[in-house]
């Protein structure tokens, strides 16, 4: 008799509820991951992403094997996969955690593919499941408000559990890859250079990063997580994409005033999962379809340079893009400038922002990403309304208002007063001089007038609005 554990987005010994089920039949087991880069639907990884990945994987080998086990890594096709790898050990029964979206139609694939062997599935990613948080309809909500106040009604969250103790003997003579077939670091040329000085993935990379947030930022969370400049944000997200932690051991683990506000946070998180699963072209197709006659500009490629490498004459914006660009992440209040510069001033399609995001950000996930994309877009559910549009000079002096933030990822314009860190060209000549500033060369100038802009995205939405109207008369 044998087990096969699958392993997804769940990289983690500990709270792990498929493989505890399959560890307390004591019967060999097969814990294997697959690179699935072929079933329709699933989003290769972005860059940042396999570089992460790489060593998360590694990690979990590492850990599995201080317990006596070993991690199968295989490549292809789940649907094929795992069927032949099931019957290549005999395996009795098959476990796994739950995915949402596309990713659950890959596995119900998969269940169809193993015929008549049993397979056990579990919710482990998610603090609810999308089936038991619904509106008195039995749909899914389609405002946040709504959806959290029907969740914090029910039942909590279960508490987390621990690693088991022991786990099953490993099933033998089960071939795999070497993670280095699968060329997921780069290396001509190697750009993760910061990246790695930032992150530890793993789990015990996790669960040090959870630490430090408890010790040092958690009960600043709920009055300075929008400054990006104090540092009072848990930079868990990553952790929690690869399922390093669990929401659970995350909800559990917070307490005191700021408790309310970083479960809320997860709270949004879990939204944009439950989104996803009633919309899984999400990535692709506005889900406000009213959206679809918006006049996009179409992005001139210096433009999109300006935006993607942090010189569109805007600090704030140009702090957040090369922190994307150095680290693999940005803080969350600068993503939200950052795209409504791109979608409202530049009047650029948020795909074209989102895909930039899911190939350099190390937690772009399949919901969180898009869904945050379409929510400043003003074309998703609950969205920020299109006619709001945030000034990115009135953002950078109110979030960052001392430019610690700018100074460090914008050094050229470090020696400015904070007076105009966030609107250099309006410096006068002597101040910018001292600052060694020369404005278009060696910091750019505006790459758009943000009252124009506005303007303009303004009247696109009343475009859509007046043709909402018309066809409903």
């Amino acid at each position: 008799m044998a087990n096969l554990v699958w392993l997804r987005d769940d990289l983690r010994l500990a709270d792990n509820p498929a493989l505890a089920a399959a560890s307390a039949r004591a019967e060999p087991t097969c814990f294997v991951y697959v690179l699935d880069e072929e079933s329709p639907g699933l989003r290769p990884f972005g860059a940042a992403q396999r570089w992460w990945l790489h060593y998360a994987v590694a990690g979990l080998a590492a850990d599995l094997s201080r317990k006596g086990q070993r991690l199968v890594l295989r490549r292809g096709a789940a649907a094929k996969v795992i069927p032949t790898l099931a019957a290549a050990i005999g395996a009795d029964r098959v476990f796994w955690n739950r995915r949402y979206g596309h990713g659950a139609i890959v596995d119900e694939k998969v269940r169809l593919a193993l015929r008549r062997r049993p397979v056990e599935t579990f919710s482990a990613n998610l603090l609810f499941e999308p089936s038991a948080i619904q509106n008195d309809e039995g749909k899914p909500f389609r405002a946040f408000s709504a959806f959290w106040r029907r969740a914090a009604s029910g039942p909590a969250p279960r508490q987390p559990r621990p690693s088991p103790r022991r786990l099953p003997p490993p099933v033998q003579d089960v071939s795999g890859d070497q993670i280095e077939d699968w060329r997921l670091i780069p290396t001509a040329p190697d750009w993760s250079g910061r990246i790695r000085g930032t992150w530890q993935p793993g789990e015990r990379g996790a669960r040090k990063r959870l630490a430090a947030f408890i010790a040092a930022s958690a009960s600043r969370y709920a009055t300075e997580r929008d400054r990006p400049g104090s540092f009072a944000t848990s930079m868990l997200s990553p952790h929690l994409r690869f399922g390093e932690i669990s929401p659970h051991q995350l909800w559990h683990a917070v307490e005191g005033a700021a408790a309310g506000k970083i479960r809320s946070e997860l709270g949004w998180r879990e939204f944009a999962w439950h989104t996803l699963d009633a919309f899984p072209d999400m990535a692709k197709r506005n889900i406000n379809q009213a959206f679809d006659a918006l006049p996009w500009e179409e992005p001139y490629e210096d433009d999109m340079w300006a935006w993607r490498r942090g010189r569109t004459g805007f600090p704030i914006v140009d702090a957040g893009m090369r922190q994307l660009w150095q680290t693999g992440w940005m803080h969350n209040r600068v993503r939200m400038i950052a795209a409504s510069f791109l979608t409202k001033d530049l009047l650029v399609d948020w795909r074209l922002g989102e895909a930039w995001f899911w190939d350099t950000l190390v937690d772009a996930d399949p919901a969180n990403n898009p869904f945050n994309w379409q929510w400043v877009a003003g074309t998703g559910l609950h969205a920020q309304p299109f006619f709001r549009i945030f000034n990115p000079v009135l953002q950078g002096e109110r979030f960052d208002p001392d430019g610690a933030y700018v100074r460090t990822y914008v050094p050229e314009l470090a020696a400015l007063p904070a007076k105009y860190i966030h609107k250099p060209w309006a410096a006068p000549e002597h101040v910018l001089t001292r600052a060694g500033v020369r404005l278009g060369e060696t910091y750019p100038l505006p790459l758009a007038d943000h009252s124009a802009a506005r303007a303009r995205a303004l009247n696109a939405f009343l475009q859509i609005r007046q043709k909402r109207n018309a066809q409903t008369l």
